[in-house]
């Protein structure tokens, strides 16, 4: 486009790939409803809780104190992870070595937990995750997705549950994996990520404003992507095709 009669030319810049932001705490469906509103849409995923999976994986191979937030932080700056799939199965890299079975762990949940709770380490990781945003769309399933990393999302969801629904899924899942784990131990586990995460002073798992909050305990995993497809289809910043 020219400029005509001496105005200046301007430049509209292109809309940003859309953003459905799926946060609340662990066990309330957040993975499984990402992935398969991944699929209906062909947009891409970002699993953030991997990246503070994987940076409280690395630093416990690397010896750092998960105490030392600007050591985590640096940590997580150079993260060398990568992201794919084999198969059909989702895997995850830390360097050269799958991880992608440690990733799910108990254990590893916990240390991501603990460096998530550090503002240097959200910070390091912040310009990863927005950069994840790409065409056609973006599903970021986390905890902070609404409130920092994607802030301006057309449709954002919160989803929640009982600690104790929550404390069964988890414990039916890692059953199913063939893992020795106590539902009493799950149950303390859980509620102790929560406080933890609802209580920390760097982007406490609250609820965005502008966020619908939808409780899971009695619903379906069809019944939630059904919602969140309709909200997709309703929302008029979205450019949906497919409808």
């Amino acid at each position: 486009m020219r400029a005509e009669d001496g105005d200046r030319q301007r430049v509209v810049p292109a809309p940003l790939p859309p953003v459905v932001t799926l946060d609340g705490p662990s066990g309330a469906g957040k993975g499984t409803v990402a992935r398969e509103v991944v699929r209906l849409t062909g947009w891409h995923f970002l699993d953030s809780g991997a990246l503070y999976r994987l940076t409280g994986l690395y630093c416990r191979r690397c010896g750092v104190d998960l105490d030392d937030a600007e050591a985590v932080a640096a940590l997580a700056a150079v993260l060398p992870a990568a992201f794919g799939t084999s198969a059909g199965r989702e895997q995850v890299w830390l360097a050269e070595e799958d991880v992608s079975g440690e990733l799910r762990s108990e254990t590893t949940g916990a240390l991501a937990s603990r460096v998530a709770a550090l503002a240097p380490v959200r910070q390091a990781l912040l310009q990863r995750q927005r950069d994840f945003r790409a065409s056609p769309g973006l599903v970021a399933d986390g905890r902070d997705m609404g409130t920092v990393v994607f802030p301006e999302a057309p449709v954002k969801i919160f989803l929640t549950a009982s600690a104790e629904e929550r404390a069964q899924r988890r414990y039916k899942q890692l059953k199913e994996q063939g893992a020795d784990v106590s539902l009493a131990t799950l149950t303390r586990e859980i509620a102790e990520r929560d406080r933890r995460d609802a209580s920390r002073a760097s982007a406490p798992l609250v609820p965005a404003a502008d966020a619908e909050v939808l409780d899971t305990t009695e619903l379906t995993v069809a019944a939630v992507v059904e919602h969140i497809m309709a909200r997709l289809a309703e929302s008029a910043e979205v450019p949906w095709t497919a409808r």
